[in-house]
């Protein structure tokens, strides 16, 4: 479920991964539960996650742009299959945020637009987004990941059905130091076992009901010592606000 950094200069090609791809430690959710979960997909496989915050429109992670011939997938649940709730768009505009630095992650989120209107139904829904004046989230509040990442670590396959898992706010500085900003959120298990990784990219962090973090990068995945890092979402409200009315036609 996200991308993974992995910093050691002399296991750079294992362990400063972008683009990390999973859930582990989570298990197959209700087809259909998550209605605001999005697949990223290039010639018809799956590589990022999106969040629904309106019927036109996705925010994903930065690092998961590749160009206009990626399609948005709503309401799916197994990828390798068809069940009729799914709902496929072209995207017509992309925005990734003016300030997104490839190198250290910091503000990877955009925005992607359709083609049209998805159909709002009891399969594909708006994620709600949380008020930036609201309370801040406070270390060892219980957090949801969701994608179709991998599972297992050191797999190349992913997860053909949706999987999510609950995780735990982690203060950033208590792991990272220096290589986090205030627009990021730390996220998983002091104990490991619990987190997203490849596959999972750009995908939603749900906190009481609100899409607060992006899956973004972190050192390996489902390691104790190194939580999965999120863009914190409220951080980017108003620029979210400003482009999609500026992009309203």
């Amino acid at each position: 479920m996200r991308k993974c950094v992995e910093y050691s200069l002399l296991l750079l090609a294992v362990l400063f991964t972008q683009g990390k791809q999973r859930i582990i430690g989570g298990q197959e959710v209700v087809p259909n539960s998550i209605k605001y979960q999005a697949s990223l997909q290039f010639n018809g496989n799956h590589y990022c996650g999106g969040t629904l915050i309106s019927a036109q429109w996705v925010v994903s992670a930065a690092h998961c742009w590749k160009n206009y011939l990626t399609k948005v997938v709503l309401g799916a649940h197994d990828l390798t299959m068809k069940d009729g709730t799914e709902q496929e768009f072209s995207i017509t505009k992309a925005f990734i945020y003016y300030m997104y630095n490839y190198r250290t992650f910091d503000s990877d989120i955009m925005l992607l637009k359709f083609d049209r209107p998805a159909e709002l139904n009891d399969y594909v829904q708006p994620a709600m987004l949380a008020s930036p004046s609201g309370l801040p989230l406070s270390a060892g509040a219980t957090c949801t990941v969701s994608g179709w990442g991998i599972m297992q670590l050191f797999s190349y396959y992913l997860s053909p059905v949706l999987r999510a898992v609950d995780v735990e706010v982690i203060s950033c500085q208590t792991y990272y130091t220096y290589r986090t900003s205030n627009n990021m959120i730390c996220a998983g298990s002091p104990l490991g076992g619990k987190d997203s990784c490849q596959g999972d990219s750009g995908g939603p962090l749900v906190c009481n009901g609100y899409l607060e973090g992006i899956v973004s990068w972190g050192i390996s995945c489902a390691n104790p010592y190194y939580p999965g890092v999120y863009t914190k979402v409220r951080n980017f409200n108003q620029w979210i606000g400003w482009i999609i009315s500026s992009n309203s036609n």
